[in-house]
């Protein structure tokens, strides 16, 4: 057993962490391209931080332009054992009002645009994604939700759109129809990479809006989405301190650590070495084993 490097990857509105001890900025280069931003690592109480804000200090980010592989990368390179991921959604469910964190733990993909996979020709992998999150980091994320004084509420799904527009009231019918219950524009391919590298993930959605589907209701506008997501993002810095002081001085071994053991069908001989390179610190553990 070691301890836990928690990686926090911050949506809109939370581009900073507070309360750092031991402060340090890091840049890793990342042989996919660049990330969003420097990491920002650190101690609370005994858990090591490391911090990405995922759109990039000033939100100069969209999300279709998101380099989500370079993101992922420089966090396992940073030595992250697990990653939380904290983003605004809109609430599909009358149930699920503005202010409340949803821990998410199914997806429906539909972004279209985007680097899905770290894997490609020259070396070939599955993995699953039939539970998409680990349900020990969730379980501690909604525990440190409640910490926080949000109403939590545990599983979800969370649809993932390509965007930047919001949606029609014709789409976010027909994803409630699905059975979807948030959606948000940038969980999606994330997750997804995150798996591939090994990294157990969890997702805490702050609902800032119902998304269109009320009847009579004015459609979705940012000024609306603002005011709720500061009151989301002040209670989001106090779950992820309220997270890293509950985490055990030990992380037990998770099944999602070794994910790659029979996820990579492609034979050592077939292997294309430039691939195996960048890949180094996603699938260097598997690759070498």
């Amino acid at each position: 057993m070691t301890g836990w490097t928690l990686g926090i990857i911050g949506g809109s509105g939370l581009y900073d962490i507070e309360g750092l001890e031991d402060r340090e900025t890091l840049r890793p280069a990342s042989p996919f391209g660049e990330p969003s931003g420097d990491l920002t690592t650190g101690r609370i109480g005994s858990t090591r931080l490391v911090f990405l804000p995922r759109h990039g200090v000033g939100h100069r980010i969209p999300p279709s332009d998101l380099n989500s592989r370079a993101n992922i990368d420089v966090l396992k390179r940073a030595g992250c054992t697990d990653v939380l991921s904290l983003s605004a959604v809109g609430s599909l469910r009358e149930a699920l009002a503005p202010g409340t964190f949803v821990v998410v733990d199914q997806y429906i993909d539909r972004t279209v645009a985007r680097a899905s996979s770290f894997f490609g020709t020259g070396l070939a992998a599955h993995v699953s994604m039939a539970d998409p999150v680990c349900p020990r980091l969730a379980a501690l994320a909604a525990e440190a939700g409640r910490a926080a004084g949000a109403p939590v509420v545990e599983g979800g799904t969370y649809l993932a759109m390509e965007g930047p527009q919001f949606s029609s009231r014709a789409e976010s019918h027909l994803y409630r129809s699905w059975g979807c219950d948030v959606i948000g524009m940038t969980n999606m391919p994330e997750a997804k990479l995150a798996r591939e590298a090994e990294l157990p993930y969890a997702s805490v959605g702050m609902v800032t809006d119902y998304d269109c589907w009320r009847v009579g209701e004015a459609p979705v506008e940012v000024e609306h989405i603002l005011a709720t997501m500061a009151a989301n993002t002040s209670r989001a810095r106090i779950l992820v301190r309220e997270l890293a002081l509950a985490l055990p001085a030990d992380r037990p071994a998770s099944p999602i650590d070794t994910c790659l053991d029979f996820a990579i069908i492609t034979a050592p001989e077939a292997r294309d070495p430039a691939l195996m390179a960048r890949l180094d610190a996603v699938a260097g553990r598997a690759l070498r084993g």
